[in-house]
Protein backbone atom coordinates (compact mmCIF):
# COMPACT_ATOMS: atom_id res chain seq x y z
CA UNK A 1 0.00 0.00 0.00
CA UNK A 2 1.35 3.18 -0.83
CA UNK A 3 1.93 6.44 2.00
CA UNK A 4 1.54 9.64 1.80
CA UNK A 5 4.96 11.28 2.91
CA UNK A 6 3.76 14.04 5.26
CA UNK A 7 5.49 17.71 4.07
CA UNK A 8 7.98 18.90 5.96
CA UNK A 9 7.05 22.14 8.46
CA UNK A 10 9.87 24.47 7.42
CA UNK A 11 8.51 23.48 3.66
CA UNK A 12 4.99 23.94 4.10
CA UNK A 13 5.52 27.31 6.05
CA UNK A 14 8.10 28.67 3.29
CA UNK A 15 5.54 27.19 0.19
CA UNK A 16 2.69 29.04 2.28
CA UNK A 17 5.22 32.48 2.59
CA UNK A 18 5.71 32.00 -1.31
CA UNK A 19 1.90 31.87 -1.68
CA UNK A 20 1.44 35.02 0.06
CA UNK A 21 4.49 36.76 -1.69
CA UNK A 22 2.63 35.89 -5.27
CA UNK A 23 -0.83 36.89 -4.28
CA UNK A 24 1.02 40.55 -3.00
CA UNK A 25 2.71 40.75 -6.18
CA UNK A 26 -0.24 40.32 -8.27
CA UNK A 27 -2.58 42.03 -6.36
CA UNK A 28 0.05 44.88 -6.69
CA UNK A 29 0.27 44.93 -10.83
CA UNK A 30 -3.32 44.27 -10.88
CA UNK A 31 -4.27 47.72 -8.97
CA UNK A 32 -1.08 49.50 -10.10
CA UNK A 33 0.36 48.16 -12.89
CA UNK A 34 3.84 48.22 -10.72
CA UNK A 35 5.07 46.83 -7.79
CA UNK A 36 7.73 47.55 -4.94
CA UNK A 37 8.24 44.88 -2.34
CA UNK A 38 11.72 46.01 0.07
CA UNK A 39 13.36 42.68 1.47
CA UNK A 40 10.91 40.47 0.05
CA UNK A 41 13.35 38.33 -2.07
CA UNK A 42 13.68 34.82 -0.70
CA UNK A 43 16.89 34.51 1.58
CA UNK A 44 17.75 31.30 -0.15
CA UNK A 45 17.21 32.61 -3.42
CA UNK A 46 19.13 35.79 -2.52
CA UNK A 47 21.97 34.36 -0.90
CA UNK A 48 22.21 31.79 -3.97
CA UNK A 49 22.44 34.67 -6.67
CA UNK A 50 25.25 36.15 -4.39
CA UNK A 51 27.16 33.27 -4.75
CA UNK A 52 26.54 33.41 -8.73
CA UNK A 53 27.73 36.84 -8.45
CA UNK A 54 31.08 36.18 -6.37
CA UNK A 55 31.90 33.31 -9.13
CA UNK A 56 32.20 35.51 -11.72
CA UNK A 57 35.33 37.72 -13.02
CA UNK A 58 35.19 40.70 -14.59
CA UNK A 59 35.57 39.28 -17.67
CA UNK A 60 32.21 37.59 -18.34
CA UNK A 61 30.71 41.29 -17.56
CA UNK A 62 30.31 43.42 -20.59
CA UNK A 63 28.77 46.88 -22.13
CA UNK A 64 25.21 46.71 -22.42
CA UNK A 65 23.25 47.54 -25.48
CA UNK A 66 20.55 50.08 -26.40
CA UNK A 67 17.85 48.85 -29.01
CA UNK A 68 17.21 45.62 -30.61
CA UNK A 69 18.42 42.96 -33.42
CA UNK A 70 20.39 44.92 -35.89
CA UNK A 71 19.37 48.30 -34.42
CA UNK A 72 21.42 47.39 -30.75
CA UNK A 73 24.24 49.61 -30.08
CA UNK A 74 26.42 50.60 -27.12
CA UNK A 75 25.45 54.12 -26.38
CA UNK A 76 26.85 55.15 -23.32
CA UNK A 77 25.24 58.97 -23.37
CA UNK A 78 22.00 56.20 -22.43
CA UNK A 79 23.13 53.98 -20.57
CA UNK A 80 26.76 52.65 -18.70
CA UNK A 81 25.99 49.40 -16.89
CA UNK A 82 27.39 46.04 -17.80
CA UNK A 83 25.99 43.13 -17.19
CA UNK A 84 25.95 39.19 -17.36
CA UNK A 85 22.92 36.58 -18.93
CA UNK A 86 21.96 34.32 -16.44
CA UNK A 87 21.76 31.11 -18.67
CA UNK A 88 19.92 27.61 -17.59
CA UNK A 89 22.42 24.95 -16.18
CA UNK A 90 24.38 27.55 -14.38
CA UNK A 91 24.29 25.75 -10.78
CA UNK A 92 24.24 29.05 -8.72
CA UNK A 93 21.16 30.35 -10.94
CA UNK A 94 19.10 27.53 -10.46
CA UNK A 95 17.19 28.40 -7.55
CA UNK A 96 16.42 32.03 -9.01
CA UNK A 97 15.33 30.56 -12.25
CA UNK A 98 13.05 27.78 -10.51
CA UNK A 99 11.59 30.69 -8.10
CA UNK A 100 10.79 32.89 -11.40
CA UNK A 101 9.20 30.14 -12.97
CA UNK A 102 6.96 29.42 -9.96
CA UNK A 103 6.12 33.30 -10.15
CA UNK A 104 5.24 32.83 -14.08
CA UNK A 105 3.04 29.93 -13.19
CA UNK A 106 1.81 31.57 -10.36
CA UNK A 107 0.75 35.19 -12.38
CA UNK A 108 -0.68 33.18 -15.70
CA UNK A 109 -3.13 31.19 -13.11
CA UNK A 110 -4.24 34.38 -11.46
CA UNK A 111 -4.35 37.15 -14.38
CA UNK A 112 -4.18 35.67 -17.33
CA UNK A 113 -1.22 37.05 -18.33
CA UNK A 114 0.18 34.20 -21.04
CA UNK A 115 4.18 34.65 -19.86
CA UNK A 116 5.93 32.17 -21.76
CA UNK A 117 9.61 32.58 -21.01
CA UNK A 118 11.81 34.57 -18.68
CA UNK A 119 15.23 35.94 -19.61
CA UNK A 120 17.29 37.18 -16.81
CA UNK A 121 20.94 38.67 -16.50
CA UNK A 122 23.16 40.66 -13.60
CA UNK A 123 23.68 44.02 -13.94
CA UNK A 124 26.94 45.84 -12.71
CA UNK A 125 26.72 50.00 -12.16
CA UNK A 126 30.44 51.01 -11.58
CA UNK A 127 30.49 54.40 -9.71
CA UNK A 128 29.37 56.93 -11.64
CA UNK A 129 27.37 54.81 -14.23
CA UNK A 130 23.34 55.31 -15.00
CA UNK A 131 21.10 54.22 -17.39
CA UNK A 132 18.57 56.85 -18.62
CA UNK A 133 15.16 57.05 -18.65
CA UNK A 134 13.45 54.65 -21.25
CA UNK A 135 10.90 51.65 -21.92
CA UNK A 136 11.67 47.60 -21.45
CA UNK A 137 9.78 46.97 -24.86
CA UNK A 138 8.70 48.48 -27.96
CA UNK A 139 5.12 49.65 -27.55
CA UNK A 140 2.73 47.17 -29.72
CA UNK A 141 5.43 44.43 -30.29
CA UNK A 142 4.44 42.37 -27.43
CA UNK A 143 7.54 41.13 -26.75
CA UNK A 144 8.12 41.88 -23.48
CA UNK A 145 5.32 41.95 -20.95
CA UNK A 146 6.54 42.11 -17.71
CA UNK A 147 9.87 43.56 -15.84
CA UNK A 148 11.05 42.09 -12.98
CA UNK A 149 14.16 43.83 -10.44
CA UNK A 150 15.78 42.53 -7.81
CA UNK A 151 18.74 44.09 -5.86
CA UNK A 152 22.09 42.69 -4.33
CA UNK A 153 23.11 45.34 -2.45
CA UNK A 154 23.71 45.53 1.66
CA UNK A 155 23.81 48.63 3.45
CA UNK A 156 22.73 50.45 0.82
CA UNK A 157 22.46 54.63 1.29
CA UNK A 158 20.42 56.90 -0.17
CA UNK A 159 23.06 59.44 -0.31
CA UNK A 160 25.18 56.59 -2.39
CA UNK A 161 22.65 57.12 -5.13
CA UNK A 162 21.37 54.58 -7.65
CA UNK A 163 18.06 54.75 -6.89
CA UNK A 164 15.60 53.47 -9.79
CA UNK A 165 12.89 56.31 -10.71
CA UNK A 166 9.41 55.11 -12.26
CA UNK A 167 7.31 57.67 -14.16
CA UNK A 168 3.54 57.69 -14.03
CA UNK A 169 3.09 56.70 -17.99
CA UNK A 170 0.08 59.74 -18.25
CA UNK A 171 1.64 62.57 -17.10
CA UNK A 172 5.56 61.74 -17.17
CA UNK A 173 5.44 62.56 -13.13
CA UNK A 174 7.60 60.41 -10.65
CA UNK A 175 5.69 58.02 -9.03
CA UNK A 176 8.48 56.08 -6.84
CA UNK A 177 11.85 56.11 -6.06
CA UNK A 178 13.35 52.78 -4.85
CA UNK A 179 16.68 52.53 -3.14
CA UNK A 180 18.64 49.32 -4.65
CA UNK A 181 18.84 47.51 -1.09
CA UNK A 182 19.54 43.88 -0.90
CA UNK A 183 16.14 41.68 -1.28
CA UNK A 184 14.19 44.18 -2.73
CA UNK A 185 11.64 43.19 -5.75
CA UNK A 186 10.12 45.69 -8.23
CA UNK A 187 8.41 44.25 -11.04
CA UNK A 188 5.92 46.71 -13.77
CA UNK A 189 4.39 46.41 -17.03
CA UNK A 190 7.60 46.61 -19.37
CA UNK A 191 5.31 48.74 -22.23
CA UNK A 192 3.76 51.07 -19.68
CA UNK A 193 6.03 52.49 -17.15
CA UNK A 194 9.56 54.91 -18.33
CA UNK A 195 11.95 54.16 -15.39
CA UNK A 196 15.64 55.41 -15.24
CA UNK A 197 18.67 54.27 -12.70
CA UNK A 198 20.36 57.79 -11.19
CA UNK A 199 24.00 57.48 -11.08
CA UNK A 200 25.61 55.42 -8.34
CA UNK A 201 28.30 56.65 -5.69
CA UNK A 202 29.44 52.62 -5.49
CA UNK A 203 29.48 49.80 -7.00
CA UNK A 204 25.54 48.40 -7.86
CA UNK A 205 24.58 44.99 -8.21
CA UNK A 206 21.00 43.96 -9.51
CA UNK A 207 19.33 41.24 -11.37
CA UNK A 208 17.26 42.07 -14.27
CA UNK A 209 14.49 40.22 -15.66
CA UNK A 210 11.40 40.27 -18.17
CA UNK A 211 8.71 37.81 -18.67
CA UNK A 212 7.84 37.34 -22.28
CA UNK A 213 5.32 36.06 -24.76
CA UNK A 214 5.79 33.96 -27.55
CA UNK A 215 5.73 35.76 -30.58
CA UNK A 216 7.18 33.33 -32.84
CA UNK A 217 6.05 33.44 -36.65
CA UNK A 218 6.21 30.68 -38.74
CA UNK A 219 10.75 29.87 -39.03
CA UNK A 220 11.74 33.10 -36.65
CA UNK A 221 11.63 32.12 -33.13
CA UNK A 222 10.87 34.96 -30.49
CA UNK A 223 12.15 34.17 -27.97
CA UNK A 224 15.17 32.11 -28.97
CA UNK A 225 15.33 28.78 -27.45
Amino acid sequence: MNTVQPIQPDLAIESILEEELFDTIAGGLERDGYVVLPAALPHAVGEALLDHLASLNEQKFHRARVGRGRNRSKNQLVRKDQIHWIRDGEAHGASWLQWTNRLRNYLNRRLFLGLFSFESHFSLYEPGDFYRRHLDAFKGEANRVLSLVCYLNRGWEADQGGQLLIYNPADGSELTRVLPAFGTLVLFLSEEFPHEVLPTDRERHAVAGWFRLNTSVGDQVDPPR
